[in-house]
């Protein structure tokens, strides 16, 4: 596919994922813009594996430097390089864009508020786990019964880059012998948190299966209230987005999702 393709098909799977929280985006140009000042921006994964690949920023400001754009990157599953970045897309909603909404809507809805002892200063808003993979229940059980944040908490925090706003993701799974375990902050490897998630005793199977969660943190008395009390939150109440053949638990690890491609 041409960039311009590649650029239609996600940003078309962007304005409909986010409709799903009640939030209307539009398709403007390079972004696709939002209620308020946010906005979605997107750019070109980097690297030869990058046909199933997305770089999604979440602009919280658009136009101004004072909030950082929270940027992930996501990979889809499909026969084709469009179904591929459509997934892409779906799983980026599902954990990332899911937690930086319920960070502005600060409802609950869509994932937990945790000021935790071990971050003091920092509030953090834990969105949905996504697990996928072969016989994912055991994944999905743990994550549903532990609490990664306050486990990492040590190594995390002096991770943290922004003084105001930073964004997590964590990646973890495979399978016993292959295992993958990385702590990404603001887009860069948090390599000591990553070696501390490694170390945690989530199941390793027989054969693969991966979980990804998106944490934001903001620090007391930033400037986030500013933007979210431009960004107003839908009138009528949403439900919690649910994927097809997925399945949603509240535990102790807060919200997660199990998108299971096998048994």
């Amino acid at each position: 596919m041409q960039p311009e393709q590649r650029r239609a098909v996600i940003q078309q799977a962007v304005v409909r994922e986010l409709a799903r929280f009640e939030r209307e985006f539009t398709i403007d140009g390079e972004v696709v813009r939002g209620p308020g000042s946010t906005a979605v921006a997107i750019r070109e994964h980097a690297g030869a594996d990058g046909t199933g690949h997305v770089d999604l920023g979440y602009v919280l400001h658009l136009g101004s430097a004072e909030l950082p754009v929270l940027w992930d990157c996501a990979a889809g599953l499909g026969t084709t390089e469009a179904e591929k970045l459509d997934s892409a897309v779906r799983m980026w909603a599902a954990t990332t864009a899911a937690t930086v909404v319920e960070l502005l809507d600060h409802r609950g809805r869509y994932g937990d508020h945790l000021a935790l002892p071990q971050l003091p200063g920092w509030h953090a808003v834990q969105g949905p786990a996504t697990v996928f993979g072969f016989h994912s229940e055991q994944l999905s059980d743990w994550l549903g019964a532990h609490q990664l944040l306050p486990a990492l908490a040590a190594e995390l925090a002096p991770e943290l880059t922004d003084p105001g706003l930073n964004g997590v993701k964590l990646f973890l799974g495979g399978r016993a012998g292959d295992e993958v375990a990385e702590v990404r902050v603001n887009g860069e490897v948090a390599h000591r948190a990553s070696r501390a998630l490694g170390a945690l005793d989530w199941p390793r199977g027989e054969r693969f299966c991966w979980a990804r969660l998106f944490v934001v943190l903001t620090a007391a008395g930033g400037p986030l209230a500013a933007v979210r009390a431009v960004e107003a939150p839908a009138a009528a109440p949403a439900q919690p987005v649910t994927a097809p053949g997925a399945t949603v638990r509240r535990g102790p690890g807060g919200w997660w999702r199990g998108l299971r491609a096998g048994r």
